[in-house]
């Protein structure tokens, strides 16, 4: 007989793949992993023996957030996005930690158990810190690294996070969830979509429609507010860490050619972090979008999937990642 964690992942994945987020071209999966389960997207490849990509959405996002880039590179690399665990269509895990590291095991599990790796690593915001931890601890693991609006460190943070930060408080959760309770989910996303792009007259009816049908379906999951809730935690705490897993120090260790994607309008990320960032990240390369906000695969995905394929070729053949002499994340 199934237990409830199998039940709970193939309800989460027949829902998922019945709202407007799975486009045409792209498959859902569901992969059982020691503690947890994945949701994987993937896009068909348009040819045979691409080099494969992983995507990492960032926080209260999912791997629908990817659907456009990943259309866009379906000639280029072999496209899958991970719901990171809680996430998506993907149920929590269950040890229930949420943390930057626990969500960087589950991408390092995934990829051992799809025998894809070396990927080239996709990370927006939480997902770009996961990943830039995956990079740093596995290094055989990734062929190059693109983070777009990294979740790193700030001295001064931008005003847009409080609700992260809000949200990361005990018990903000629930209250925030009881004051919301009034809105409707199209409200709701539209606040949500209002906040991560530069430019809001760049949401199209889809992503809007996908995004309020998304909000909609994970609220009634009732996992929904935790794993919202202790992964802005994990994120907020992983700040203050010191040593040689403090954020910053991971960066400085990622050997893999790193491609930096900020944007000028982040209320999230602040836009000069993005020096700081092409300091730290020893062979990095930069995209700056003055009028992105703090998902620019979303909001400019053609220029992302440009600067992309410039990356790409310009890092083919580097040795960089072919140390496999590193550890578990």
């Amino acid at each position: 007989m199934p237990s409830t964690e199998e039940r709970q992942a193939t309800a989460a994945l027949a829902a998922a793949e019945a709202w407007p987020g799975v486009r045409a071209g792209e498959t859902m999966r569901s992969v059982s992993l020691p503690g947890m389960t994945l949701a994987v997207r993937r896009r068909a490849a348009t040819r045979d023996d691409l080099e494969p990509a992983l995507f990492v959405h960032g926080l209260g996002g999912s791997s629908r957030n990817w659907s456009a880039l990943m259309e866009r590179l379906a000639g280029d690399v072999e496209c899958e996005a991970v719901d990171l665990p809680g996430f998506g269509a993907s149920p929590p895990p269950d040890h229930r930690q949420y943390t930057p590291a626990a969500h960087a095991r589950a991408v390092v599990r995934c990829l051992e158990e799809s025998g894809r790796a070396p990927v080239h690593l996709v990370g927006n915001s939480l997902g770009a810190a996961a990943a830039t931890r995956v990079a740093a601890l596995r290094p055989d693991l990734v062929r190059t690294l693109t983070l777009i609006s990294p979740a790193l460190p700030e001295l001064r943070p931008q005003r847009g996070v409080l609700p992260t930060a809000m949200l990361a408080a005990p018990g903000m959760a629930s209250l925030l969830g009881r004051l919301g309770g009034d809105q409707t989910p199209q409200q709701r996303a539209r606040g949500v979509l209002r906040l991560i792009y530069g430019d809001p007259s760049r949401i199209t009816p889809e992503e809007f429609s996908g995004a309020a049908a998304e909000l909609e379906r994970r609220q009634s999951l009732p996992w929904f507010w935790e794993s919202l809730t202790l992964s802005a935690r994990g994120l907020v705490n992983s700040y203050t860490l010191s040593g040689q897993h403090a954020p910053w120090r991971l960066a400085e260790r990622v050997l893999a050619p790193t491609l930096l994607v900020y944007g000028g309008r982040d209320r999230l990320v602040r836009f000069r972090m993005v020096d700081r960032a092409a300091a730290a990240f020893r062979d990095s390369r930069v995209l700056a979008l003055p009028g992105a906000g703090h998902v620019a695969m979303m909001e400019f995905p053609d220029l992302v999937a440009d600067a992309f394929r410039e990356f790409r070729a310009a890092t083919a053949g580097s040795k960089a990642t072919e140390n496999a002499g590193g550890r578990d994340a």
